[in-house]
């Protein structure tokens, strides 16, 4: 019983966990990664359209991203999506494709992007502990209208304690790795 209770609050951790790779995937960490254009848009047609369905990423070199459009058309559109995105990189055209070519990373731009990684990191884990805080006043509210025992109860408190400290130690593994990624030159 206990593990089912819990199962949908795992879930919960799970979901907060995938949402903090997306967010360090669109962080740049001075190689080029196709993932810094998943949040950018473009008007295809009236409708914006994310980057990745209107055209070809590839990486030639590792600071390069190229994007090869299927429509030449969107072209133009692409550029002026990715000019106003806050990516800071501005797109070269060849009338074939776009280029944007990710310069090196200073040391001062190194220790922004490892402070927002640190604040996303702890934002995540305030989310997983909001988690926690939800189960433990549903199953105390179920202990109060006799639902279940007060044993179950201090076994559902631990395993949630468990899942936290193993959702919040995973939070810390994935920021260590982005910063040191960050860091490296």
């Amino acid at each position: 019983m206990a593990s089912e209770a819990t199962k949908i609050y795992d879930e919960k951790m799970t979901k907060t966990l995938a949402a903090l790779d997306s967010d360090y995937a669109t962080i740049r960490a001075g190689r080029a990664n196709p993932h810094v254009l998943d949040k950018i848009m473009v008007d295809y047609y009236g409708a914006p359209t994310p980057i990745n369905q209107v055209g070809n990423i590839s990486v030639p070199e590792p600071r390069m991203i190229q994007i090869q459009p299927w429509d030449s058309t969107m072209l133009k559109a692409i550029e002026k999506a990715i000019n106003a995105s806050e990516l800071g990189i501005h797109p070269g055209n060849d009338g074939k494709v776009i280029r944007l070519i990710f310069p090196e990373l200073s040391e001062e731009r190194r220790k922004e992007l490892n402070k927002d990684v640190k604040k996303k990191a702890e934002a995540s884990k305030v989310a997983i502990r909001n988690i926690r805080r939800d189960a433990l006043d549903a199953f105390k509210k179920q202990e109060k209208k006799k639902e279940i025992t007060e044993d179950i109860l201090k076994d559902l408190e631990e395993e949630m304690q468990k899942l936290t400290d193993k959702y919040i130690a995973d939070i810390d593994k994935k920021c260590d790795e982005k910063c040191k990624d960050i860091l490296s030159v």
